[in-house]
């Protein structure tokens, strides 16, 4: 394949975005990571409590649902891992809920046995908590049956107060299933997402990459926003994105983005319509 003139840009969190472009170079694409999310544990004392009371309470819950990556690298700790995989599996146990491969992966890598893990097929239209109900929502009515619980593991906003969790429309959406169905949902906040603090050479790829026909790929909204705080919407209309589900679309549209496809989040998609755009 013939090396395309423009680069990707690559908005995850570090260090998923040094993999993206790890990856997007093995298969012959121009990619440089620009995280437009910071992440950070959420340590203050209230999170602390909140998360090693749920640690240590996990048996009270048919589900613990990890909604990224991040939500599996600071909730799975060893004690933790190895009280899930110890588990008895024909009574009523405790499963994980990933919305994606990639965050099946990150807790297989902490020693979750992947015969605990549930998430979308490998063919379904997108990764998320949509696609995740389809594989789970026959399990709510043993968990009701049982008083079982399901604990959304996810992102806090920084600064905030234990309760003031950050939103995310999919897993309100889950939630409310769940409840529809008799079982109830708790929610840990156990890291951060914060506004990226870039330097000097990452602002001035940031500023070029709008202008020089780069793609943005974004899998977050949240990311959308945080660039569309540092520039205008008159400084993101030439600029072509990528996004990995509708809603991400909407707010890049909202942003002032005029140039955008959509496809799913896995690897192959992204690059087909990478390729597709370039």
């Amino acid at each position: 394949m013939a090396q395309p003139k423009h680069r990707i840009i690559i908005t995850r969190p570090q260090p998923e975005a040094d993999d993206w472009v790890a990856q997007l170079h093995q298969r012959g694409l121009l990619a440089d990571a620009l995280p437009l999310i910071a992440i950070a544990p959420a340590d203050s004392p209230a999170h602390q409590a909140a998360r090693m009371q749920a640690r240590q309470h996990w048996q009270r819950y048919g589900a613990l649902m990890l909604v990224s990556t991040n939500a599996a690298r600071f909730f799975l700790d060893p004690a933790l891992v190895q009280a899930l995989a110890q588990q008895q599996r024909s009574a009523p146990h405790t499963r994980l809920w990933c919305p994606g491969p990639g965050t099946a992966r990150a807790a297989q890598a902490l020693g979750v046995p992947s015969d605990l893990i549930d998430q979308p097929a490998t063919d379904a239209p997108q990764f998320d908590s949509e696609s995740l109900w389809t594989e789970v929502g026959p399990q709510a009515a043993a968990m009701a049956a049982s008083g079982l619980r399901v604990l959304v593991v996810r992102g806090a906003s920084a600064g905030s107060a234990i309760d003031q969790l950050v939103s995310g429309s999919g897993r309100e959406w889950l939630a409310r299933q769940l409840q529809a169905a008799g079982v109830g949902v708790d929610f840990v906040g156990v890291y951060e997402r914060r506004a990226p603090a870039w330097t000097a050479a990452q602002l001035a790829l940031a500023t070029a990459a709008l202008a020089d026909g780069s793609v943005w790929l974004f899998s977050s909204s949240e990311a959308v926003m945080h660039l569309s705080n540092r520039f205008n919407a008159a400084a993101l209309a030439p600029a072509q994105a990528l996004t990995t589900h509708a809603r991400i679309a909407q707010a890049t549209r909202e942003a002032g983005f005029v140039h955008i496809q959509q496809c799913r989040p896995a690897l192959d998609d992204v690059i087909a319509s990478l390729e597709s755009a370039l």
